[in-house]
């Protein structure tokens, strides 16, 4: 099972949009941080440390992880998915982007559609 972990600066708009939407797949944990020491759930160590693979919305995300984390993240994979923060919660503009960024790194979930 591969462990993702979705990153934006507050991890209250998109990091946790895409956990939500991403979370109910039987293929994956999921998890969401956001970069600023204020954000609902801020990135740790330990976070990067679990994860398989990092998702982050922003190239900024990214520089900031790496500089912050780099001890942690070894080997781990990051992504930009090139998302500006311009979006609500769960809108389902975001959603749409999300999936359709997503899909080229995840496999359709085995059960998708049932």
């Amino acid at each position: 099972m591969r462990k993702i972990l979705f990153v934006c600066s507050q991890n209250r708009l998109r990091s946790p949009t895409a956990e939500q939407i991403f979370a109910s797949r039987p293929d994956m944990e999921v998890e969401s941080a956001g970069t600023n020491h204020d954000a609902d759930n801020p990135l740790t160590a330990e976070l990067v440390e679990w994860a398989d693979m990092i998702f982050v919305m922003e190239k900024v995300h990214r520089t900031k992880l790496q500089k912050r984390f780099r001890s942690a993240l070894k080997t781990t994979r990051i992504i930009s998915l090139d998302i500006p923060d311009d979006y609500d919660f769960m809108q389902p503009e975001l959603i749409r982007l999300l999936e359709a960024k997503m899909a080229r790194y995840l496999p359709v979930s085995p059960v998708a559609g049932q």
